[in-house]
């Protein structure tokens, strides 16, 4: 477990920029270009790149270059981590939660 830990770190990180959660929600309807991707924000497309080059970093996009042009893909892995460790831990204060509503309607 503490293998992974660094790459939900960043996974982590990622997503704590509201830019890059736009791209990433925007990726998940499909591959995009980086010029298509930097469209709809008021920032250059070198902004762009460096958004997308944390992205690529953390795990949560890849990217290929397709003759000219450069293609972003979501990896659903990455996204699948970070679910996985909220899934955990959600599911460990309900149990907890759900004993203390327990012992507190024992004592009622």
């Amino acid at each position: 477990m503490l293998d992974q830990q660094p790459n939900l770190d960043l996974v982590f990180q990622a997503l704590a920029d509201p830019t890059r959660r736009a791209l990433v929600e925007r990726m998940t309807h499909g591959p995009a270009s980086a010029s298509e991707l930097a469209r709809p924000f008021e920032m250059t497309l070198a902004a762009i790149l460096q958004h997308m080059k944390v992205l690529e970093v953390s795990g949560l996009v890849r990217t290929t270059k397709e003759g000219r042009v450069r293609m972003c893909r979501i990896e659903p892995g990455a996204l699948r981590t970070a679910e996985d460790w909220i899934a955990e831990r959600r599911t460990s204060w309900e149990r907890k939660l759900d004993r203390l509503g327990a012992l507190l309607e024992d004592e009622t």
